[in-house]
């Protein structure tokens, strides 16, 4: 089980990082000092196929082996906010190819939109995707992969989204390790060292050989 240092104490106190979603205990053990202890199921993002802004597919399979920082957003909202602020976090990780990011579009519409927008915010080629693409696929993914909500809004003849407005961090094994609300500087400092949390867990496994 990995710890990370929590920033708002002096003296060192740990804490564990949560998995989220439904789990289910398995038929299987693993041993523990000897002693058997039923295996976990975790919930996972499911396998996904997209299409980002350079016109390539994006599925678990590209994203082999990374740490993912996604966010919801649609073109045609007042406030980029939580685009802003990815954009930032993406920046300072750019050098660093484990950890990549994803800004998903609740909005169909904007398959046509995507490479406008992100040309907009200057995303990096295979640092920082959008996504977009026909709610058949999108809209179980936000709902049932990764726990968020979303409602289209056909009110006075205008379309417009609600949608969760939160960061989600995605782990290698594609389990959540964190939802965070956008909007709020206290989160996003959470997010950042929690980030750095699955660096270091991710490392360790390597170097264990699990």
């Amino acid at each position: 089980m990995f710890f990370y240092l929590l920033p708002h104490f002096a003296k060192n106190r740990y804490k564990s990082l949560p998995i989220f979603g439904e789990k289910v205990v398995a038929t299987t053990f693993h041993s523990v000092k000897g002693k058997k202890i039923p295996d976990t199921i975790y919930h996972q993002v499911p396998d996904f196929k997209l299409i980002n802004q350079h016109q390539d597919t994006v599925s678990w399979k590209s994203l082999e082996n990374k740490i993912v920082v996604l966010n919801l957003f649609y073109s045609g909202a007042g406030s980029q906010q939580a685009n802003k602020y990815i954009k930032q976090l993406s920046d300072g990780y750019e050098q660093k190819p484990l950890v990549k990011f994803l800004s998903l579009s609740v909005d169909p519409g904007d398959t046509v939109q995507i490479k406008d927008f992100a040309a907009h915010f200057k995303a990096k080629e295979g640092k920082w995707d959008f996504l977009a693409g026909d709610t058949a696929q999108t809209y179980p993914l936000i709902r049932k992969g990764l726990l968020l909500d979303i409602v289209a809004n056909d009110a006075n003849g205008k379309r417009s989204f609600i949608f969760s407005n939160k960061i989600v961090l995605v782990d290698n094994l594609h389990r959540i390790r964190g939802i965070y609300d956008a909007d709020d500087a206290g989160a996003n400092a959470k997010l950042e060292d929690e980030i750095k949390v699955l660096i270091a867990e991710y490392l360790r496994n390597i170097k264990d050989g699990r």
